[in-house]
């Protein structure tokens, strides 16, 4: 399966580097942590405007998902740890969604994501 390049939208991934603790004003380890993130990144794919479910629960994972993206793209580096920019491009305010689950296949990946609401 190949994706026609006019069929490609712009988005703008970031993908997970690390937890780091929050601390309190005298050093001390909250319990709380922060995720860290790396730069947002630009990436096309094929964006598919879909909702959708997973009901079978054989592995016990619930799947709801906003979105479907499809690339050809087998190095695409974009894992369920990583934050997406898709309805909203500017990358100075916070992600619009999240990876649900990653599918490798033998000629592309398919991605479900989640609309998140994040107020900053």
């Amino acid at each position: 399966m190949r994706i026609l390049e006019r069929n490609k939208q712009l988005m703008y991934y970031s993908l997970y580097v690390k937890k780091e603790a929050i601390l309190d004003e005298y050093g001390n380890s909250t319990g709380q942590y922060k995720v860290i993130y790396g730069d947002p990144t630009p990436f096309k794919a094929n964006i598919a405007y879909t909702q959708g479910e997973k009901s079978i629960q054989q592995f016990g994972i619930d799947i709801n998902y906003d979105k479907v993206i499809v690339t050809t793209d087998m190095d695409c580096p974009i894992a369920e740890t990583s934050i997406l920019w898709i309805d909203n491009l500017d990358t100075s305010k916070p992600h619009d969604y999240i990876v649900s689950q990653v599918a490798r296949s033998l000629n592309s990946i398919s991605i479900t994501v989640k609309k998140v609401d994040i107020n900053a």
